[in-house]
């Protein structure tokens, strides 16, 4: 369902259309395009996404699956209120906000998820492991690393819980940008996106 501030059904709000808070992480547009891409979600989908950060996928995806649900997963109560802010902006109605860290808190969660997406966390393996344990035979679960060795602890934990189709993706993206006089093409910091399936 579309919403006045972005009324359209494709993905890609720009990024200056959310309200960010400084250091706060928020996934770019184009990365969360490729994100989005990877999670392969259903009309009616429950998501859990595990450091939901400033709430860009939670809202994307909220419009995207309007008869699905959402549950966002932040440890910071101003973050957590961040998201909720984002919502309402976008008049999105789909997205539970659970302040709370993870993996600890994932066992409270009411609805179990068919796609997990794990946009950070320093257990990484951890909460990977422990939202495995929740998806159904053929759920998904799409996280991101941004640096070598969270792109390692990822490979070596989808190795362990035997994952299938998994699939690793890297962006290389450039924006126009005006600098002064002139226009430049400025890259977005690269991200890797992993993903696996559940087929037992």
């Amino acid at each position: 369902m579309p919403s006045p501030l972005w009324p359209y059904i494709t993905p890609g709000i720009p990024d200056e259309l959310f309200e960010h808070l400084p250091g706060i992480p928020l996934s770019q547009r184009e990365v969360r395009l490729l994100l989005i891409a990877q999670l392969r979600l259903k009309p009616d989908s429950v998501l859990w996404d595990i450091g939901a950060g400033t709430g860009t996928i939670p809202v994307e995806v909220g419009l995207l699956c309007p008869n699905g649900k959402i549950i966002a997963v932040e440890r910071d109560e101003e973050v957590a209120n961040l998201i909720k802010r984002n919502c309402d902006r976008f008049e999105v109605k789909n997205v539970e906000v659970i302040e709370g860290s993870a993996p600890e808190c994932l066992h409270d969660l009411k609805v179990t998820p068919h796609r997990v997406c794990i946009e950070g966390g320093r257990p990484i393996q951890e909460i990977l492991q422990a939202a495995w344990h929740y998806l159904p035979s053929s759920g998904r679960v799409v996280a991101t690393a941004a640096n070598l060795e969270s792109l390692y602890a990822i490979s070596q934990i989808f190795s362990q819980l035997r994952a299938r189709n998994i699939e690793v993706v890297q962006s290389a993206v450039n924006r126009l940008e005006t600098r002064g006089f002139s226009q430049t093409f400025t890259a977005v910091d690269p991200i890797f996106i992993l993903s696996g399936e559940k087929l037992d």
